[in-house]
């Protein structure tokens, strides 16, 4: 997940170009194909078989940035992407943004699909439901008059969501949902809280892009709380209960404000219960478990809560 392209003195969001083509090249020697939307759509709902990892390229809030500095790498070398695009600052013609004519461009072009990503970009939920109901409006309105159809894919502000909005997206009739939680999409995965790994200029040095690429899922039967949101309910009591025996796994959480290793409980070989001692501080929460797996890769589960605060 990238959205800034050479913006440096944004480095939470930002990602060097030269940085960006030596990403795009080692996937390439890694012999990893790029995955189109298309092609997630048949494997997620369709439950198509396959054999080979691929690799999904996202982009959040459509920076004029990716427009000048990605776009024209991704159009030459033919890799399709994600775009998701918050409509206010489009339709203000907002200097950092791209504008309508670039946005058509993109979703012309048969490479990039363009994703909802909300009307505001505020914190949805901060707002009440009805709120974001005429934010998502809003927003579907633009899609529909500036490109003439609605997209099929949403991305939450943030990665934040709660039960409510998560049921509210479904409503509305998207597809699936991504959050900006680290971890591999599976077959399994929950449509509506799909991971991804955010790329920035701490998190896209070329030894850890190299480790993400190489991750495996942990597919999961459950996990608990269901309800990203926290209120009263910190620190939150973690349950998963994986596909495969996780007896080796170590998960990390930010808790207290500061990440650690966390102390787990087995209930059973392929259950855990990650016992948190310390609240997790405002604004988010985050647990990230690892295990390294039989053929050798590592295998990675991640979440994202929001604290209400």
């Amino acid at each position: 997940m990238y959205h800034r392209f050479d913006e440096n003195k944004y480095p939470t969001t930002n990602v060097r170009i030269n940085d960006f083509k030596k990403q795009i090249d080692l996937i390439k020697k890694t012999n990893l194909d790029f995955l189109d939307i298309n092609e997630l759509k048949k494997i997620l709902i369709e439950k198509k078989e396959y054999k080979e990892k691929k690799i999904l390229l996202t982009i959040d809030d459509a920076f004029l940035s990716f427009y000048k500095n990605a776009w024209p790498i991704l159009k030459e070398k033919k890799i399709p992407f994600l775009l998701f695009v918050n409509t206010r600052e489009i339709n203000v013609n907002h200097p950092n943004y791209m504008n309508w004519d670039q946005i058509r461009e993109i979703h012309n072009s048969k490479l990039g699909v363009i994703g909802a990503h909300s009307f505001s970009h505020d914190y949805l939920v901060k707002l009440n439901i009805e709120e974001v109901k005429k934010d998502i409006k809003q927003s579907n309105d633009d899609y529909l008059k500036e490109l003439g159809s609605i997209p099929e894919i949403f991305s939450y502000p943030f990665g934040e969501y709660s039960f409510e909005i998560k049921k509210t997206i479904k409503d509305f009739g998207y597809l699936m949902a991504f959050g900006q939680h680290s971890g591999v999409i599976h077959k399994k995965e929950d449509l509506f809280e799909l991971p991804r790994f955010p790329i920035n200029e701490d998190y896209g040095k070329m030894d850890r892009f190299n480790f993400v690429i190489n991750t495996s899922p942990l597919p999961f039967k459950f996990f608990k709380p269901e309800d990203k949101l926290i209120n009263n309910n910190n620190p939150p009591n973690i349950e998963i209960e994986f596909e495969e025996d996780v007896k080796n796994i170590n998960c990390f959480t930010n808790e207290g404000g500061k990440w650690k290793s966390s102390e787990l409980a087995f209930l059973e070989n392929n259950w855990i219960r990650i016992i948190l001692k310390e609240e997790f501080k405002p604004r988010r929460g985050k647990i990230n478990c690892t295990m390294k797996l039989p053929d050798g890769t590592w295998g990675w589960f991640g979440r994202q809560f929001v604290v209400n605060d």
